[in-house]
């Protein structure tokens, strides 16, 4: 035991002699002190720091990870946060590992209670005071930074009233460890709790400047992922029906669209463009006898637009086709195309769009099969019917689109429609003229909720025709005559398409604005991040 420190006689200010009571307090003091003295002599300065806390019992369960650098392997099993329920019966009350986020955290007294996110789902996590888990575990847990990424250990518990914050509403984590794996700096410039209300009041330009953490909400995880199910189901589809897949140039010669909706690059000593679609390399892989054949890539459009649904980068979903003796064989194939991407969806995605709609409430999508087929000059009539005056040979505007997709429902109950038989004079220079009636042609546009989402046509595969047609045009002939001669040399009747892949997920969704599906989206205003 250690000595015992002599305690000297004690003055007041300025060297006066203390009263009797004032005496006793400060051997009162001085007896405190000794006796904490002594208890540092037996067990060292190891102590916690906060000893009013009591032992810490959970000393090892908790804290912050070293950086993971690779240098060992661990083996441990991370469940899944969406396989904790109780349906998957054999995890409750098992013990458990989990990987997430620290979405949010509310601390009272001996317990604190944290959701953990993990892409688009979520469970409630609980810790609080107890034979195995220390006051100073439960601080920690309160002190950890939203968003960082964590560890947990726990019990998989079934809960009798639901969570209704998370996706899991019938489980909980009774937690027994909690490690830090990265750490969140602890000021957000966008707080994902008001990002995910679905009266958020944050606006899309504080939304895109912090995209990344935008992204983390459950609703973004959601629509980025439904529209990776787009892409697959358009690719599962075609890939059945003998399609090869092709990687096209986006560097390009010649404006594919025509028009000065182009992007010019520097090339060397030259000028090129960004491709305004995949066009004239799809019809020459129909001349080179791949007869099916379809590409997901970037497309670029020069327009200043600044509308919900304009982008001047998106991806486009285009396919071509060899047909045999008429272009309905196309568009009823990809009149089907539509048809099982909407049902794969709504089979195989119904968690997502579930997700979205909770945040984003909107009508189910309407489909018919087959897919229903007006022709243009119907779907004028219909217009002039509901009091639009309009041209028969007038191109649709925007508006007229909208309500033209509302009379559709109306009548015929589909959020999707095939529009048949254009008027020539406002389709690209390559598409066939109509060989019944020179005013029109053989193409069309296919609708979700009255917004365009393809355009498509039966192409010229005849190089003089061609030609005839790009001088009524006005295009410079030599900028494309690779393509022209393409069809010297024969080539299969043909027709396709191009489907704009953030559209397609917004109007299926019922979404307001394209940015939403667009996970860094390009427009006249943006181009970062």
């Amino acid at each position: 035991m250690a000595d015992k420190e002599q305690v000297p006689p004690v003055d007041g200010v300025d060297g006066a002699k203390l009263s009797k009571g004032a005496l006793k307090k400060a051997e009162k003091a001085a007896k405190k002190a000794e006796i904490i003295a002594e208890k540092k002599a037996q067990v060292g300065d190891t102590a916690p720091a906060d000893s009013a806390d009591g032992e810490d019992v959970s000393q090892g369960h908790y804290g912050e990870q070293p950086l993971i650098q690779s240098k060992e392997k661990v083996d441990r099993n991370l469940i899944k946060v969406k396989e904790l329920s109780k349906e998957n019966g054999k995890l409750v009350d098992q013990l458990v590992w989990i990987r997430g986020r620290l979405f949010t955290s509310r601390a009272k007294g001996k317990q604190c209670f944290f959701v953990i996110r993990q892409q688009q789902y979520t469970v409630q996590a609980l810790l609080a005071v107890s034979g195995s888990v220390s006051k100073q575990m439960v601080k920690f847990a309160a002190a950890v930074s939203k968003e960082s990424i964590v560890d947990v250990q726990g019990y998989v518990r079934a809960v009798e009233a639901k969570i209704e914050g998370c996706s899991q509403q019938d489980v909980e984590l009774h937690v027994e460890q909690l490690f830090v794996v990265s750490a969140s700096e602890p000021r957000l410039p966008l707080l994902l709790e008001d990002a995910s209300r679905a009266d958020s009041g944050v606006n899309q330009d504080t939304r895109l400047d912090n995209r990344i953490l935008d992204l983390r909400t459950t609703t973004n995880q959601a629509i980025f992922r439904l529209e990776a199910g787009v892409c697959k189901l358009f690719r599962d589809s075609l890939d059945k029906q003998g399609f090869v897949e092709i990687h096209t140039p986006k560097i390009i010669s010649a404006a594919s669209e025509g028009g000065a909706n182009v992007f010019t690059v520097s090339y060397f000593k030259n000028s090129a463009y960004l491709a305004q679609s995949p066009q004239f390399y799809k019809q020459m892989a129909i001349a080179s006898d791949f007869n099916k054949v379809y590409t997901i890539g970037s497309v670029f459009r020069a327009e200043d637009s600044n509308t919900h649904r304009h982008l001047t980068e998106f991806i486009g979903l285009d396919l071509e086709m060899a047909f045999n003796y008429h272009y309905h064989e196309v568009t009823d194939q990809i009149g089907q195309l539509f048809v099982e991407i909407f049902k794969g969806l709504r089979d195989h995605y119904a968690d997502e769009i579930a997700t979205v709609n909770k945040q984003y409430p909107a009508e189910p999508f309407k489909f018919l099969e087959p897919a229903l087929r007006l022709e243009y000059r119907e779907g004028v009539r219909m217009l002039h019917e509901a009091g639009i005056e309009m041209g028969d040979e007038e191109d649709l505007s925007t508006p007229n689109e909208k309500l033209l997709g509302k009379l559709v429902r109306a009548k015929y109950d589909t959020d999707f429609f095939i529009l048949d038989k254009y008027p020539l004079a406002v389709r690209p220079f390559y598409t066939m003229p109509d060989p019944n009636n020179a005013k029109y042609s053989n193409s069309y546009d296919m609708f979700m909720r009255g917004e365009e989402i393809l355009s498509g046509a039966q192409r010229i595969h005849d190089s003089a025709l061609l030609v005839e047609r790009s001088k009524h045009h006005g295009i410079n002939l030599s900028t494309i005559q690779s393509y022209i001669d393409a069809f010297k040399y024969g080539c299969y009747p043909h027709g396709g398409g191009g489907i704009g892949l953030e559209r397609v997920v917004m109007l299926y969704l019922g979404l307001d604005n394209i940015r939403k599906t667009s996970m860094f989206p390009r427009d006249p205003k943006r181009i970062t991040p």
